[in-house]
């Protein structure tokens, strides 16, 4: 549940959910969630962290755990948006707003991720400018039961607004949450827990926010795949359980 108290038992929990998920206007499909997802494109990507980002995204989700969350309410899909970020005024949309109802949807995502090549942009990270170009994103699908903007990102903000000042809306129920990707290793150890940690415990005090906002990581962006696995699971796979338990309860 997003935001609320949980409802104990399956008739409460649908009564809950009822509040929750408002039934989709007469000729619009219901959207059980907007998620939009911008990936870190500054200059402390390389070409090499950049292909994994992008092939790391396409094939996550791909994973048949995420495409049997993705697919598990076709009445009620979930809608996707995917943009690159970097400086200020660096933002491009890579996938505009998508509904997911089918394997074909989902392989025809997949084939825009493998073939983006990479726009020349600015080399600042400006995150506060991603979330709020994310939150604008946002802002137009304000049918959908629920309403997530994912960064990923791998290094603080040095452009733009402060990502804590930066805009949601009025009175906004959007989740900004992050993937952290460590890139600086020890040069004697190789280790790269130390700037790490320090890196999620920015993101968390300065960008994520929101109803069960959180962070997941990705110790180098060979990791990336992985991480953003375990990401859209988290993120999809709450509501939907919850909803299909309600769509069984009896009476």
């Amino acid at each position: 549940m997003v935001g609320r108290a949980p409802c104990p038992g399956a008739k409460a929990l649908a009564v809950c959910l009822a509040a929750l998920c408002p039934t989709a206007a007469p000729g619009q499909t219901a959207c059980r969630q907007a998620l939009a997802i911008g990936l870190d494109v500054s200059g402390s990507v390389d070409r090499v962290e950049y292909r994994l980002q992008l092939g790391g995204l396409a094939n996550a989700l791909m994973h048949p755990d995420v495409r049997k969350a993705l697919l598990a309410m076709p009445s009620a899909p979930v809608r996707l948006l995917i943009f690159e970020w970097s400086g200020a005024e660096d933002q491009h949309v890579l996938l505009p707003w998508t509904e997911i109802t089918t394997d074909a949807d989902l392989a025809a995502i997949n084939a825009i991720l493998q073939r983006s090549t990479r726009l020349a942009t600015a080399h600042t990270t400006a995150i506060g400018s991603a979330i709020e170009m994310g939150a604008a994103q946002l802002s137009a699908q304000g049918a959908c039961w629920k309403r997530t903007l994912d960064l990923t990102g791998d290094g603080k903000s040095n452009a733009g607004p402060r990502p804590r000042a930066a805009q949601l809306g009025p009175g906004s129920d959007i989740t900004v949450n992050a993937l952290v990707i460590g890139t600086v290793a020890d040069p004697l150890t190789g280790d790269r827990a130390g700037e790490l940690a320090d890196l999620v415990a920015y993101f968390q005090a300065e960008v994520i926010r929101g109803p069960d906002a959180f962070t997941e990581t990705a110790t180098q962006f060979r990791d990336f795949e992985q991480a953003m696995v375990r990401k859209l699971l988290k993120e999809l796979q709450g509501l939907s359980v919850s909803r299909n338990t309600a769509e069984k309860a009896p009476g």
